[in-house]
């Protein structure tokens, strides 16, 4: 019996899947897992569904949603360590925390989706990453390819490997390991990250002197800033940020200077470890023209053209239709590939 997906995805995509298993604890993931090993079909995990886009109206597979919660801290001399279940809603455990004045997150906040997403996406904004704080990350190995039955394992950070938007668990371990906790050390001082202009420039609005700013205070501005640029996702379809900003080689930055000299672009390391430059893929988009734009039902948004739209009945189709073509423009004006940030299945 097909299962609806529509609560699952915050483009809004009517589609749905063959079987929805939702586990609340370790002990239901590994029976769910142990059905995974032996069903034989396609599955993906799923958490608010807020990075993802169901591309064909009907998954012949199995949705496996995260559905564990519970905050467990551990009070340490100069730090908090908490254990988090993978079904936590992020932004609900940003406010748990920024509240009881254990820091780290407030950077982070009003970003879409679960904890265990956290984990895999490494999110990031306003200069913090998850990877920033995540010590440890538990789960159930569920390997499709090897006899073995599934087995629980986790995984210390330097083991994640993460990188800008980029974690194990969406290379070597995707579709293999199943998220069910998400280990966090927060600090019990707080120093505010202050490296994105934005944070500043509305602390200062606000009548707070930036470097005296309370975490409270980041996180009202990262809250506010949030919210005049990105459309709510329960009033229209979208996935957050569509696109990752590429990270070009600092010869093709120099060459696209040339043309565009104000250009706003960052020095920043590339995954490999070369030296690299960081255009925001927002600047592309809108130089080519999308910033507004709509094909059919899909459409890029006026006040963010990195978030991508669902105008109302949309297809996952319609969507990627959208997406192609924006890639192509730009790589057309700008030699940049353009690489989605949201997974499509």
């Amino acid at each position: 019996m097909s299962q609806s997906l529509r609560p699952y995805n915050t483009f809004g995509i009517d589609a749905d899947c063959q079987e929805l298993i939702c586990y609340h604890s370790t002990e239901e993931c590994l029976e769910a897992a142990q059905h995974l090993k032996t069903s034989g079909l396609p599955w993906i995990p799923i958490g608010e569904g807020s990075n993802i886009l169901f591309v064909n109206q009907h998954f012949p597979g199995i949705v496996v949603h995260n559905s564990i919660t519970g905050i467990h801290p551990e009070e340490q001399e100069y730090s908090i360590l908490i254990r988090v279940g993978g079904g936590e809603i992020w932004d609900d455990l940003v406010d748990y925390c920024t509240g009881r004045g254990w820091y780290g997150l407030e950077n982070l906040s009003l970003i879409p989706g679960t904890v265990a997403a956290s984990a895999v996406q490494n999110i990031g904004a306003y200069g913090a990453e998850a990877a920033d704080c995540i010590v440890k990350v538990e789960g159930i190995y569920v390997n499709p390819d090897s006899d073995d039955a599934p087995y629980e394992g986790s995984l210390l950070h330097d083991e994640c490997r993460y990188g800008y938007r980029s974690s194990i668990f969406k290379d070597e371990l995707k579709d293999i390991f199943l998220v069910t906790y998400v280990w966090f050390r927060l600090r019990r001082r707080f120093k505010p990250t202050l490296s994105h202009a934005a944070i500043e420039r509305h602390l200062i609005k606000d009548g707070i002197e930036p470097a005296r700013a309370t975490a409270k205070d980041i996180r009202k501005a990262v809250i506010a800033i949030r919210q005049q640029k990105l459309p709510d996702p329960k009033l229209t379809g979208n996935a957050g940020s569509f696109f990752m900003n590429p990270v070009v080689t600092p010869e093709l930055a120099t060459k696209i200077l040339e043309t565009y000299p104000d250009m706003p672009h960052y020095q920043t390391p590339a995954n490999d470890g070369t030296e690299g430059v960081k255009i925001p893929a927002a600047w592309l988009i809108e130089q080519c023209g999308w910033k507004g734009k709509n094909l059919g039902k899909a459409g890029v948004n006026p006040r963010q053209p990195l978030v991508l739209t669902n105008l109302g009945g949309a297809t996952g189709q319609e969507i990627v239709t959208l997406a192609t073509t924006i890639q192509a423009d730009v790589y057309r004006k700008f030699g940049i590939e353009l690489h989605p940030e949201v997974r499509f299945v």
